[in-house]
């Protein structure tokens, strides 16, 4: 994916925080970063063999949380309301 595309499809994550993400994955192998040399400048992000296997366990993770999202919100509010007493 191009930059901006990463940009527009994560709401509420700085420029600097993405541009920091990425580059801490691309450090540790999870993604790859191609820059072309165009005018405007181009540059792409692809996901490695690794970053794919660690796709699989997120998605798994993604399931999980959605399955549970009720019980958890109604475990935060009960932990939130004993907290205020």
């Amino acid at each position: 994916m191009r930059y901006t595309e990463l940009q527009r499809s994560i709401e509420g994550m700085s420029q600097r925080m993405l541009t920091h993400t990425l580059r801490q994955l691309q450090r540790d192998g999870v993604v790859v970063r191609d820059a072309y040399a165009e005018v405007p400048p181009r540059v792409e992000y692809a996901l490695t063999d690794l970053g794919t296997s660690l796709l699989d366990a997120v998605t798994v993770l993604i399931d999980w949380a959605g399955s549970h999202h009720d019980e958890i919100c109604a475990n935060r509010a009960g932990y939130d309301e004993l907290r205020e007493e």
